[in-house]
């Protein structure tokens, strides 16, 4: 089962509604982040492993998919740490699913 936040982007001067799923699976341990998002996206893994680091959580030992949804609509930016790691922590069970 896949844990959802609702966050959001900009088109122009458009807000568009994007949700951060994150699934957590048997497989070998990774942290992947799928959805049209650009590097600094892609950077987010690091960042968000790094304040789990500094708050003293560990990552499970387990296939980590952050996706970022919908595919079709390019990500940009690193205002998706945040909703990242907010998911990620009610996957693990830190935070209660109706925070």
């Amino acid at each position: 089962m896949a844990t959802r936040i609702s966050t959001f982007t900009f088109d122009g001067v458009e807000a568009r509604e994007v949700d951060v799923q994150v699934q957590i699976v048997s497989g070998l341990p990774s942290f992947s982040i799928v959805g049209l998002g650009d590097k600094a996206v892609a950077e987010s893994r690091e960042r968000v492993r790094a304040a789990f680091a500094g708050i003293g959580l560990a990552l499970p030992g387990r296939r980590i998919v952050v996706n970022l949804a919908p595919a079709d609509q390019p990500k940009e930016g690193s205002h998706y740490d945040l909703p990242i790691a907010l998911a990620l922590m009610m996957a693990i069970g830190v935070l209660p699913e109706d925070a």
